[in-house]
């Protein structure tokens, strides 16, 4: 071994610390600890600059385990360079309550920097860090004061570079030149059901070259560090992203299992462990053992990055002096917090019968935003024109224009979730990105891990139904609304009008903890009387009154989005013969269940049996809020490819059905 004794000391330190935790849980992934444990060392104790005092210091290096099943090693470093995580900590791993779970959870242990675990997440998490680093870079730093300047640091398994998301990854991160990015790849020929080669033989050289990345390959990552430690040095100078391939062998130093797929998903077992503890002249008569030199010298390491900080908030301090207003503003930003009067210029409307498709007023809202938060950032999946995602007054983010606020994102649905996970996590920005509501599929594993995470990430989806007309079922979303509100601490706002739609910005804009979809029209809807006074507390609170009944209430109706149209055309023909209607614009059944039982009660009385509730979706959606006697009418089929109107009358959404709807439940009331 070319390591010297407290290298070797420190790397199965971290080998042995990550066998005892799976062993004692009897759950676990020891392998890639066991493998990855000298380029993971090499990383943090030479070129990592992190402060365990700390963990969100703002210059810091970010590392990301994007192969978030080796979670112990990322544990283990944890641990041993004091962020918190104490030996009982590991002892716990994966048990009820710990710090330690099966995989890293942002928010739930200190020092990690984004849940992972779904493959390939992590590395586009990657992706999303590095576009912030130098989007703020860009923004903020002067001549003399370089303020934002850090690395972001992922490791990859051969799993990671299977996945899908990793080539939009990867051809996202090549075309930006996001020189800033280091891939570790753990290339060890192994997945969980047995040699890659069965499944995976590609040439990652080419693949990455392809890309644009700049790559290199250590041919012995077991226990070469110098090799590692120059091959991290080179991908640090070069203005490419850099992949650097690091061959090692999967439950190194097991002479059972090293190299052998049984050495990824199980714990190794006590005959094995002791085997493995042999190989690395270990102490085995105790578990989870930190040798006392080791201890001092992970503390000595750690002291370096309290002095780093140190030394970053000295030029803080005095690039403040020259440049106040931008320190001020970069404060702000890194805080999350939005500027004063940010919302000014939102704009507001008056009742108009022709009004406008929310899509349309999404992108003016946007745009009204964009010029009082200048690290609002983001862009669409190459559908910003149908989208309305476009900054008019901003450029394009690009290489050669990094302080560029639009993005192209191309057409990476996928990635593009994940990169805006990445952003929202590095912080500094305020993420967006666009897409079809059809294609938010495509983002759904994204979706659900900001929802995970609580981040504030915003997704501007349109094309919000079968009003999306003639580009047929394919374009057609039907159950993607009522799936998205599946996912807990996601919200899906969906507008009815123009004011609706300003007061969803709004919200999501200015509540940061969680994410927020708004789901948008093609079509022209009208602005509602009131909606301009109305709007911003109701969509706050997830429903409301836009219109109330004029004689003794008897029946209840209740949209979101495009077919409150039709429950105003049935209120006004309801009242006419006698029978008093109230519409209740539900924008957001979430936040709505989330209000006080006597304001829920105040707009939806449960006294009022009689129902129908209206949604241009999967009728799961909303249906429960028609109770025992109420009609739901919603589509539970693909649509067709027609024009708009032809649809809405194929499929009853139209206002004569809803007064008959209406009938029929006030019939099963009289009734019942």
């Amino acid at each position: 071994m070319s390591a010297s004794n407290i290298d070797a000391l420190s790397i199965n330190t971290i080998r042995t610390l990550s066998i005892d935790s799976v062993e004692k849980a009897n759950s676990g992934h020891p392998g890639l600890p066991m493998g990855s444990a000298p380029m993971a060392y090499v990383l943090w104790s030479q070129f990592l600059k992190h402060n365990p005092a700390d963990a969100a210091w703002p210059n810091r290096d970010r590392f990301v385990l994007s192969a978030g099943h080796g979670s112990m090693l990322l544990y283990s470093l944890l641990h041993l360079f004091g962020y918190g995580l104490t030996r009982e900590d590991l002892m716990q791993f994966r048990q009820w309550g710990s710090k330690t779970p099966g995989h890293p959870e942002f928010g739930h242990t200190r020092g990690v920097e984004t849940t992972t675990g779904p493959l390939g997440q992590g590395i586009t998490n990657a992706v999303g860090f590095a576009m912030a680093e130098r989007f703020l870079a860009a923004r903020y730093n002067r001549p003399d004061h370089e303020i934002i300047d850090h690395m972001t640091y992922t490791l990859v398994g051969d799993g990671d570079l299977m996945e899908g998301i990793s080539y939009e990854a990867m051809s996202f991160a090549g075309h930006q030149k996001l020189g800033k990015l280091v891939v570790l790849y753990d290339s060890n020929d192994i997945s969980l059901d047995g040699p890659t080669d069965m499944a995976f033989t590609e040439n990652i050289k080419l693949r990455a070259e392809a890309a644009g990345w700049h790559y290199l390959r250590v041919e012995n990552g077991d226990d070469d560090l110098d090799a590692i430690a120059r091959a991290i040095a080179a991908a640090k100078s070069d203005p490419r992203p850099s992949l650097l391939e690091i061959r090692t062998t999967i439950g190194y130093g097991s002479p059972g299992r090293q190299g052998t797929s049984k050495a990824h998903g199980s714990p190794l077992g006590a005959e094995e462990t002791a085997l493995a503890k042999t190989f690395y002249q270990w102490n085995e008569s105790e578990t989870h053992f930190v040798p006392s030199e080791v201890t001092a010298h992970f503390q000595s390491i750690a002291t370096r990055g309290a002095e780093a900080q140190a030394a970053w908030e000295a030029r803080m301090s005095a690039y403040e002096k020259v440049h106040p207003e931008l320190a001020a503003e970069l404060r702000l930003a890194l805080s999350g917090e939005l500027p004063a009067n940010w919302d000014a210029d939102l704009p507001t409307y008056t009742a108009d019968k022709s009004g406008f498709a929310t899509r349309q007023i999404s992108g003016a809202a946007l745009n009204a935003i964009a010029k009082r938060v200048p690290t609002l950032f983001g862009g669409s999946a190459d559908l910003a024109g149908s989208n309305e995602t476009t900054m008019k007054t901003e450029s394009v983010y690009s290489a050669a224009n990094p302080a560029g606020r639009n993005v192209w994102f191309g057409v990476r649905e996928h990635a593009m979730g994940a990169m805006l996970n990445g952003l929202a996590l590095h912080g500094g920005v305020h993420p967006y990105g666009g897409t079809f509501l059809v294609f938010s599929d495509y983002l759904r594993p994204s979706i659900r891990l900001a929802a995970l995470m609580k981040l504030p990430v915003i997704y501007v989806f349109t094309h919000d139904s079968i009003g999306v007309g003639e580009d047929g079922p394919t374009h057609q979303p039907i159950e993607q609304i009522a799936a998205l509100r599946l996912i807990p601490n996601l919200l899906l706002i969906r507008p009815a009008d123009a004011n609706e739609t300003v007061a969803a910005w709004h919200y999501a804009m200015a509540h940061r903890d969680r994410p927020v979809a708004l789901a948008l029209t093609r079509q022209k809807l009208p602005v509602y009387t009131d909606s301009d006074q109305l709007a911003r507390q109701g969509v706050a609170r997830g429903a409301y009154t836009l219109s109330k009944e004029s004689a003794a209430l008897n029946i209840l109706l209740i949209a979101s989005g495009s077919e409150v149209i039709l429950a105003m055309g049935a209120q006004k023909a309801l009242e006419a013969e006698g029978i008093g209607a109230r519409v209740v614009s539900i924008p957001c059944p979430q936040l709505f269940l989330e209000q006080t039982a006597a304001y829920q009660e105040e707009v939806l009385p449960s006294s009022i049996r009689a129902r129908v509730v209206i949604e241009m979706a999967h009728p799961a959606g909303l249906a429960s809020f028609a109770k025992d006697h109420g009609v739901s009418i919603g589509i539970d089929h693909f649509g067709a490819s027609a024009p708009a109107a032809v649809l809405m009358e194929k499929f009853g959404f139209t206002v004569s059905h809803v007064i008959a709807a209406a009938k029929a439940s006030l019939r099963e009331v009289t009734h019942a």
